[in-house]
């Protein structure tokens, strides 16, 4: 198999680390959590804990699914769930500075519901404990289940997002092959159908060999099943038995396709770098200038340290 290029200048920056880094990691050790963003060593985690924005994985780390850009372990979790979960994420809730929390996790096709309900139970507590905690869920696709997004779409969530990873030609290449483009458009479209107030969001790893023409027919695709808000970023290989990077997209390229995705496509957002991640700050400032209109969202910075080796992107397809 090739291996990955070397990195370009650009995707070599210094961890960004701070006494909010700091306290924040205390309160989620004393309620005996861990984000994504740490057990993925992502070096966004300073300037996103900063601004109050937080990822955690919901429901084990055994995936039942097996995704060529993903490292998280493959298995079949049969069953298992953590019933106390819910309401240890739901004390993140009282976590002073944390305003946006994203909820993501494995697959779990081994599950009656796919984890929908255990999805809904935790964002019905974080709710009820704090409604103006901004919550975005980054759900598998449910097996294209209508129920599942609907039991996901009625627990208050603020973000439905499903990402959608890449091209339709490299589909195949890149993802499980129960995760099928149009399967990924229609639960998004459902979602938006079913509560068209909830804001609904999708992401794109680029480096795989995609073609310009195959990311604008993407960015089209998503927008005709409504989706609201797009992150572009670069895919980084996680390890050697996984795909390598095809090519590294220039910042500037980045900025060219924000402006296609906004200007061109009707994007209420797109965040677009090759640092941005499906739970990247940038998009949260969006939602949050939004639905908190009377709280002033951060100014955004430039963008923060690239991704430490084994973080390419989301965990779910």
């Amino acid at each position: 198999m090739p291996t990955s290029k070397p990195k370009p200048s650009w995707l070599k920056m210094k961890l960004p680390t701070g006494e909010t880094v700091s306290k924040l990691r205390k309160s989620l050790r004393e309620r005996s959590l861990y984000t994504v963003c740490e057990e993925a060593r992502c070096p966004n985690l300073g300037e996103c804990w900063d601004q109050g924005t937080a990822t955690i994985m919901l429901m084990g780390d055994v995936c039942t699914r097996g995704c060529r850009f993903c490292a998280v372990k493959t298995g079949n979790p049969r069953g298992w769930l953590d019933h106390d979960e819910p309401a240890k994420v739901a004390s993140t809730a009282e976590i002073p500075g944390l305003r946006y929390l994203v909820l993501t996790s494995v697959d779990r096709d081994d599950l009656p519901d796919f984890g929908a309900g255990h999805y809904a139970e935790t964002i019905r507590l974080l709710k009820q404990k704090r409604s103006s905690l901004l919550v975005e869920a980054l759900v598998p696709d449910f097996q294209g289940s209508h129920e599942a997004v609907h039991t996901l779409c009625d627990s208050g969530v603020d973000v439905y997002a499903h990402n959608i990873e890449t091209v339709d030609r490299l589909h195949r290449r890149v993802r499980d092959v129960r995760a099928t483009y149009q399967q990924t458009l229609d639960t998004l479209a459902e979602a938006k159908r079913y509560r068209p107030g909830v804001f609904t969001k999708s992401s794109i790893m680029l480096g795989l060999g995609e073609t310009e023409d195959e990311l604008r027919q993407t960015m089209a695709d998503l927008r005709a099943h409504g989706v609201d808000i797009l992150t572009l970023g670069q895919y980084l290989q996680p390890n050697k038995k996984l795909l390598p990077v095809e090519r590294y997209v220039t910042p500037e390229e980045f900025d060219t396709f924000k402006q296609w995705a906004e200007q061109d496509y009707g994007f209420a957002y797109c965040a677009s770098g090759p640092m941005v991640r499906s739970s990247y700050k940038a998009a949260e400032h969006f939602v949050m200038s939004r639905l908190l209109p009377e709280a002033q969202a951060p100014t955004q910075t430039s963008e923060a340290a690239p991704p430490a080796e084994g973080f390419a992107g989301s965990m779910v397809v």
